[in-house]
């Protein structure tokens, strides 16, 4: 990969199209390249009308790329930054930056979040369920009718033993309910029993209402299964209401998942309720949101029956938000926004000057604050926000921080906010100056040399 001979297909692609760019002192061409994809500036040939696009219409880009993602897979890297600049002589700067498992992948060419605190995951990963004593089962549930349900759905199915329902109990550490283990008892769901046969498996699917996982699949949705990454993570809340049947949570050790719609959803029994559920009561976690679950049955036996729940909806909040947006078209100060129960906090481009930080001062709830550059009258306000764990600024802000060693140490994580043209090197630069104050590691940062010769 450090080799300028693997990167020279390329690099005279690119300064064939980006000429008038590297002509200008300090110009320089940026793009990322990795395993599974890459981002390279270079416009891509349309083929003639009427035909479909054949690789040989960019045969030399294609080529050229590869060239660099071999050279990856080779050296065992996963991805890299590339920023390029010549001279008219032909003398060439080819500048990599590598991966830090410090730092999470970004957008485009620039680093995500920083992890300054190894292992570290924001505060809603944290958050346990809160007991409900008064949560029992649904009367609904019904193990013996739910098995005789599926045995005349599947006569055929071959059933867990008992043994293999008690390993699977010892793997997770917890019990599997009743109505649960009345399931596997009529089918292990094994693929090997289906003997390749696509259409029973459809069957199958269809008779247990989602894709069934066999007993070695089953796993505790505990909130460190949900991966987000920090900058999204961050601005998460959960929220567990009183007159609610699930508790808004990001994961619960009392979540068993057992099985998956088809469309990426998990389905599980869920042990702790909130006080208007029931225990055993089916759940939907959805892959596309980090937070909280649907109810769907208030037991095993209605969802086999299609018998959806009939608990109501939780009413909508009647208190301030915990996550607030400042900006044009929400709300227009940092004082209609601070309250006490304010966790997370966006500040955006504002109509007006910039503004001060004082109303958030003492927030005893406040571990997130993300502010677009140029919205903050003193950038170093922030060092009395001793709570924050997660704070997201652009690179002027967080040099002014940097300067007035004013950069609170009380973070796990922070991010520099950049617009995707914005210089890939002296951003890089400012994540390592982060990370350095925690000792964590920094983005490797390697200049090839070599000459591409004059133009032609």
């Amino acid at each position: 990969m450090h080799q300028f001979d693997t990167w020279e297909p390329l690099l005279r692609l690119l300064r064939a199209e980006h000429a008038k760019r590297l002509a200008v002192p300090g110009g320089r061409v940026v793009g990322r390249i990795g395993r599974g994809s890459w981002s390279v500036p270079l416009t891509r040939r349309l083929p003639p009308r009427g035909r479909a696009a054949q690789l040989e219409d960019n045969r030399d880009q294609h080529d050229a790329v590869e060239r660099v993602r071999d050279a990856l897979i080779q050296d065992g890297v996963e991805a890299v930054t590339f920023a390029m600049e010549t001279e008219p002589t032909g003398r060439t700067l080819l500048h990599l930056l590598g991966s830090s498992t410090a730092v999470e992948p970004g957008v485009g060419p620039h680093p995500g979040a920083l992890i300054l605190v190894e292992g570290a995951l924001p505060e809603p990963w944290h958050r346990l369920p809160e007991p409900a004593p008064e949560a029992v089962p649904a009367v609904s549930a019904d193990p013996a009718v739910l098995g005789q349900v599926l045995r005349e759905r599947l006569p055929d199915a071959v059933g867990a033993t008992e043994a293999e329902i008690t390993a699977a109990e010892t793997r997770l550490g917890i019990a599997l309910p009743d109505e649960l283990k009345a399931l596997y008892r009529v089918t292990r769901a094994k693929w090997e029993d289906r003997r390749g046969d696509y259409d029973a498996a459809q069957r199958h699917s269809e008779a247990v209402r989602c894709e069934l996982f066999g007993l070695d699949g089953v796993y505790v949705a505990e909130a460190v299964t949900r991966e987000c990454p920090w900058r999204f993570a961050a601005t998460e809340t959960v929220d567990i209401r009183p007159d609610a049947a699930v508790q808004g949570l990001v994961g619960s050790p009392g979540w068993i998942v057992f099985g998956d719609n088809g469309g990426g959803d998990r389905l599980a029994v869920d042990l702790t309720p909130a006080p208007r559920g029931h225990t055993g009561q089916v759940i939907l976690i959805s892959h596309e949101e980090s937070v909280g679950a649907e109810l769907l049955a208030d037991s095993l036996t209605d969802l086999m029956l299609d018998r959806r729940s009939a608990v109501p909806r939780a009413q909508e909040a009647q208190r301030p938000p915990a996550v607030a947006w400042v900006n044009g078209s929400s709300l227009r100060s940092v004082e209609d926004a601070a309250h006490p129960g304010l966790e997370v906090l966006s500040i955006g481009v504002v109509n007006g000057p910039p503004l001060g930080l004082a109303p958030l001062m003492g927030l005893p709830r406040l571990r997130t604050l993300a502010a677009h550059t140029g919205t903050l009258a003193t950038p170093w306000e922030i060092g009395g926000l001793t709570g924050l764990e997660y704070l997201e600024l652009g690179p002027r802000e967080w040099r002014l921080l940097l300067d007035a060693e004013a950069v609170p140490r009380g973070l796990s994580a922070a991010a520099i906010k950049v617009g995707y043209g914005e210089d890939p090197l002296p951003v890089a630069d400012l994540a390592n100056e982060l990370l350095a104050l925690w000792g964590r590691p920094l983005i490797p940062r390697t200049v090839v040399e070599g000459d591409l010769g004059p133009p032609a």
